[in-house]
């Protein structure tokens, strides 16, 4: 009786090897972000415009290497969920803001 002819019909699991390179690229979006700032030599524009680049890109990264939601269909039902809690955030951050700027207006 040989085991290798199971087929696995579960979530997919990363390699050691995609789980390594998310690490790095993570290490490297974070570490270009901290240079940029601490270096002190770039304009306020260009070191806003870095981090927000650096933290798209770290995002695709952890989205991709660590939550395992590509294109494929088995990871649609994941995104489509994923998308939804954004707004629902959205949601929840800009009501927040509404609410006290209206608190803030009619206290002042």
């Amino acid at each position: 009786m040989s085991h290798s002819s199971i087929d696995r019909t579960g979530p997919s699991r990363g390699t050691f090897t995609s789980y390594g390179i998310g690490f790095v690229l993570s290490i490297l979006l974070t570490a270009i972000a901290f240079w940029i700032t601490m270096n002190g030599t770039a304009s306020r524009a260009v070191i806003l415009t870095t981090i927000f680049a650096a933290a798209i890109a770290q995002i695709l990264v952890h989205l991709h290497y660590f939550l395992h939601l590509d294109r494929s269909s088995a990871a649609s039902w994941n995104v489509l969920a994923l998308i939804f809690t954004f707004l629902i955030m959205v949601l929840f951050v800009g009501g927040t803001l509404w609410i006290m700027h209206s608190l803030d207006y009619r206290m002042m």
